[in-house]
């Protein structure tokens, strides 16, 4: 059986980022929250913590606090049930795209969130790999393009971002005067995400190119459209991100009428309760297609 204080200990310590300010928030003392740490890693057989560099949890600690965080949402409906009890508050952990989070993300949760009271602890992850996450357990939940759910979860369709291949008009006149060729899409610098972002190439193995490409690496939605925007490179963009860019002239495709379309598909543990499932019903509300 594990003890929840042992936990509770471990959950503060990485949310406050630290023992003394963890023993403030518990009110106890720093070697206690220290001792308790020791405990759980003594009862685990293995650390939880890593100390050094920075303060971060461990894989197994990460497993551990993805439990907590379930368990915390299931207390939360007992609560509803039995207002004696205090209700606690709950953080849920979610690996999510980035390009998402800055487009629809934040206004299909913000009310769901807000009447739940509920925390929200963020890991962006590209859409093809975020599954990962959850297998590891180190997620309670995940949005990502797999729809195949892992073993005692649940799989939702949440509908479809469409990418489009843009840059500004200036860019495309420099690199791609007589169109897509393959020597010009062997030399225009190109925008990607991420090592692990394949929306480029599967552009470009629709355009019947599989050959390498220069390419500036930008892990963030607002800056990849901003080096898109100041004529750097072009990349793939969702449609929804960049409608005003578009109706500008600011953004335009290098490929007229191709597009890739990414399906998103929301996965949940099937215990994480009430509060999950109505957090499924709010993304469903509102999901990609709706808007």
């Amino acid at each position: 059986m594990i003890d929840y204080k042992l936990l509770e200990a471990l959950a503060t310590v990485v949310e406050c980022g630290g023992f003394e300010r963890a023993g403030a928030a518990l009110g106890l003392s720093q070697s206690a929250v220290s001792q308790r740490i020791r405990t759980l890693e003594i009862r685990l057989g293995q650390p939880v913590l890593v100390r050094s560099p920075a303060l971060k949890a461990t894989p197994a600690g990460q497993r551990l606090l993805n439990h907590v965080q379930q368990v915390q949402l299931l207390e939360r409906d007992l609560a509803k049930s039995l207002p004696t009890l205090n209700e606690p508050s709950a953080r849920l952990r979610i690996a999510l795209n980035a390009d998402s989070l800055a487009t629809w993300w934040a206004d299909a949760i913000a009310d769901f969130c807000r009447d739940e009271e509920l925390l929200l602890d963020l890991v962006i992850e590209d859409q093809d790999i975020g599954l990962r996450r959850m297998r590891e357990g180190d997620v309670a939940a995940c949005l990502c393009s797999s729809p195949q759910p892992v073993a005692g979860a649940r799989c939702v369709p949440m509908g479809s971002m469409i990418y489009l291949p843009l840059a500004t008009p200036e860019y495309i006149r420099r690199y791609f005067p007589e169109g897509l060729t393959e020597t010009a899409l062997r030399d225009a610098p190109a925008i990607v995400f991420g090592p692990n972002d394949q929306l480029q190439h599967r552009f470009l193995a629709q355009c019947g190119f599989h050959g390498s490409f220069p390419h500036h690496l930008c892990p963030s939605s607002e800056g990849f459209v901003k080096l898109a925007t100041t004529g750097m490179g072009y990349g793939m963009i969702p449609e929804i991100q960049v409608r005003e860019e578009l109706e500008a002239g600011r953004l335009t495709s290098i490929a007229t009428g191709q597009q890739l379309e990414v399906k998103l598909y929301w996965h949940f543990w099937r215990h994480g309760g009430g509060a999950m499932d109505r957090l499924t019903q709010a993304l469903q509300s509102n999901r990609i297609s709706h808007r």
